[in-house]
């Protein structure tokens, strides 16, 4: 069996996996937040039907396993249920426990790619060039088949619905960049910046060397949230420590990320040590999740700064990634930036704060499921007539430009980030 976390962080505070479910009061007032209930109308894929399947679990009261599987891995984890929920249940992390405790042994191919995650960053870089050069000839398209055959049919989805594989990572393109002796921030960079939109990683460090003063790039291994939400605890831990370990080394500067998904998992770092002997780890934790900012919420912080109305005459709006509006909170700020550069065409979309359906793996596993909530957010963008959607998150990235090719493709999606970085260039007619 997986490992579990046991004791979860609550608002109500720290609390055992089984006192965090008896929290909710199966009142109901979740269910009209959550994607997956809106859309299937199916109790066991509402918020409070998964927190009972989890306390059913606990008190060894579940009949059916594999219907309990199937609830808790169509939860979207966006946390929407939790932002409307009075007593602030945990949801996320329950559901999240409840797939440790009945998935068992982990998926060798996800344990795999954690493992090289720690021991061989570089290793895995390469691997990813090999993978986007296969893409760029065509030669992956061949590979589905066997893909499917060998029981790796997300692999194969992700392969047929993704487009952009860039061959220079970030790393690659920043090698030359000199870090400042005494920097206005530290650049941690996400996963998806970093391998998949190393664009939006450039645009970052430009817009925010340009707000805030020059920043240093932090060199960071991977955050961890692929092991913590589909693999290997022990992984997530070590992955945790050699951040924490690598930011106490660089200097006591705000910690500034520009995937909202990755941003939230490293503002939650304390949740991994709350066994006794992790306490030295939790403090350690603690403090440094307090340094982590998403770059959407300095956006807005520096929005004064940014130029008015130069993206005027290109309607403009904004989805919000849920690990950043719900989690962490962050609503306000982005749309300052983004109306302060837009102007009289920035216009707010109906829905904004719902999921795309992207989440992860999650458009790859419930493609059915994810595409219902894709069709309703790409409708609700050509409501207004959007011709640019702005978003934090790689997962939203990746889903919106997907549902733009395929049902409206008027419209594009950036990163806020390249939004920023946009406007100011044209400021000084780069």
């Amino acid at each position: 069996m997986a490992e579990s976390l046991g004791r979860l962080i609550t608002d109500l505070g720290e609390r055992t996996l089984y006192d965090a479910v008896s929290q909710c009061s199966r009142c109901g007032y979740c269910e009209q937040a959550c994607p997956t209930y809106v859309a299937t109308g199916d109790e066991s894929k509402s918020p409070r039907g998964r927190n009972q399947i989890v306390r059913l679990m606990l008190e060894k009261k579940l009949d059916d396993p594999k219907a309990a599987m199937e609830a808790l891995t169509t939860c979207l984890t966006c946390g929407a249920c939790t932002t409307a929920c009075y007593a602030k249940v945990p949801v996320v992390d329950i559901v999240l426990e409840g797939r440790r405790l009945l998935r068992g042994e982990t998926h060798w191919l996800v344990k795999a790619v954690c493992r090289i995650m720690v021991t061989s960053p570089r290793l895995f870089a390469v691997l990813l060039k090999i993978g986007f050069l296969l893409k760029k000839s065509g030669l992956s398209a061949l590979g589905r088949p066997f893909l499917r055959a060998a029981g790796l049919s997300v692999l194969a989805s992700m392969d047929e619905h993704t487009t952009e594989s860039p061959f220079w990572n970030l790393d690659d393109l920043t090698h030359k960049r000199e870090n400042p002796e005494s920097p206005a921030y530290r650049y941690f960079a996400p996963c998806g910046p970093r391998y998949l939109f190393p664009r939006v990683g450039v645009a970052t460090l430009s817009a925010l060397d340009e707000l805030k003063g020059k920043g240093a790039y932090l060199d960071n291994p991977c955050c961890g949230l692929l092991a913590h939400n589909y693999g290997d605890l022990s992984v997530a831990r070590e992955l945790a420590k050699k951040n924490i370990e690598h930011a106490e080394k660089s200097g006591t500067e705000q910690i500034v990320g520009d995937c909202s998904s990755c941003v939230a998992h490293l503002k939650t770092y304390p949740q991994l040590f709350l066994k006794p002997e992790d306490q030295e780890w939790r403090t350690r934790a603690e403090s440094f999740s307090k340094r982590v900012k998403d770059a959407v919420e300095l956006y807005g912080e520096c929005a004064d700064k940014l130029p008015s109305a130069v993206a005027e005459g290109v309607e403009t709006t904004y989805h919000d990634s849920c690990r950043a509006i719900n989690p962490q909170g962050i609503k306000a700020q982005p749309r300052l930036a983004a109306k302060k550069a837009a102007g009289a065409s920035y216009c707010e979309m109906a829905g904004a704060d719902a999921c795309c359906g992207g989440a992860g793996a999650f458009a790859f596993v419930n493609e059915d499921l994810s595409d219902d909530l894709l069709k309703k957010k790409v409708g609700n963008a050509a409501a207004v007539q959007a011709e640019v959607v702005l978003t934090s998150s790689t997962s939203c990235l990746i889903q919106l430009a997907r549902g733009f090719r395929k049902y409206y493709p008027d419209a594009k999606v950036l990163h806020l980030s390249e939004f920023v970085d946009g406007a100011l260039k044209k400021t000084h007619g780069a």
